[in-house]
């Protein structure tokens, strides 16, 4: 008996990472629709109800009206917008963050954001045990290869319409993902998040500054390293990596993987730390994810079909 998958928006960025993580497997069976059946709104509900679990690749009004046409309590969705990432009656699909058994038991996942993996892989464990105060003002400073704004800064970046080194961006302070950092990682005030684009296709550095002399019970370094390695002991996708001692971290260092590498750096007398997160924008940040997801929701090995 195999579990048959759905995915719709398969056509898009992620959408077709999420494909090739899935292979040939022989537990699943994929569900595909011709380029006019996706048009064709009947066979798309059809594809949407017949599958054991859909994963949503789409806009988030398109994900909203596609968790609308399942008229059946079988099928589990992952939507892997931004559409209910805290929305209620939906489990947050960071399983060493959410807890992997209730992730299992949810028929309705969302995917996190790329960003918010990195900065809620970081924070909310120290959050959790109270090592940052949930009311501490937070900073993040965090850069993305272009491959995170989907085809059509692909298509920028790589035609030569974009020759910038760095663009910064969200100058609004409103950006889609500081909605779920704030709430999965408990805090009362939401963090300043500085996102940033740079010239790679991949990759992803997520930064966070501590001041911890100045923070209420000064954690040490040694506590926030032991926080976070006791939260992702034994993880074959989350790795607290203390053996780091190279001048330079590259966004480029997870990039074509699934994995997501965590760093604690100090100066010398444990005054200031930054907690740092690398991971790939479309693997851990993106289509990783949701693989890791859909293993989970399906009962196999949770990290088939990843790239470690």
């Amino acid at each position: 008996m195999t579990t048959h998958i759905f995915i719709d928006g398969a056509a898009g960025t992620t959408g077709l990472e999420i494909r090739e993580r899935l292979g040939d497997r022989p537990e699943l069976t994929l569900i595909s629709l011709s380029d006019a059946e996706r048009k064709d709104a009947g066979a798309r509900r059809r594809a949407l109800n017949d599958a054991d679990i859909v994963i949503l690749c789409l806009p988030d009004e398109a994900a909203r009206e596609a968790v609308s046409l399942i008229d059946n309590d079988r099928t589990k969705v992952i939507d892997a917008s931004t559409a209910h990432r805290v929305a209620p009656g939906w489990v947050y699909g960071f399983p060493e963050i959410s807890g992997r058994d209730i992730v299992a038991q949810s028929k309705r996942v969302s995917n996190p954001g790329c960003y918010s993996t990195g900065f809620i892989a970081l924070v909310a464990p120290l959050v959790r045990v109270g090592l940052v105060p949930p009311d501490w003002p937070l900073a993040s400073n965090a850069a993305s290869g272009y491959s995170g704004g989907g085809k059509s800064m692909i298509a920028d970046y790589e035609g030569g319409d974009v020759t910038s080194a760095f663009s910064t961006y969200a100058l609004s302070l409103s950006h889609k993902h500081v909605p779920e950092m704030q709430t999965h990682c408990g805090l009362s005030v939401a963090p300043v998040f500085a996102p940033a684009v740079v010239p790679v296709h991949r990759g992803m550095i997520v930064d966070v500054p501590l001041p911890v002399s100045a923070m209420p019970g000064t954690p040490s370094v040694d506590a926030i390293k032991s926080t976070l390695r006791n939260v992702y002991a034994g993880s074959q996708i989350v790795r607290l990596i203390e053996d780091y001692d190279a001048a330079t971290l590259t966004i480029e260092r997870c990039a074509n993987t699934d994995r997501l590498d965590l760093f604690v750096f100090a100066d010398a007398a444990g005054t200031q730390v930054r907690l740092v997160a690398a991971l790939d924008n479309l693997g851990k940040g993106a289509a990783g994810a949701a693989v890791q997801n859909l293993n989970i929701l399906a009962g196999l090995e949770e990290t088939a079909g990843l790239r470690l």
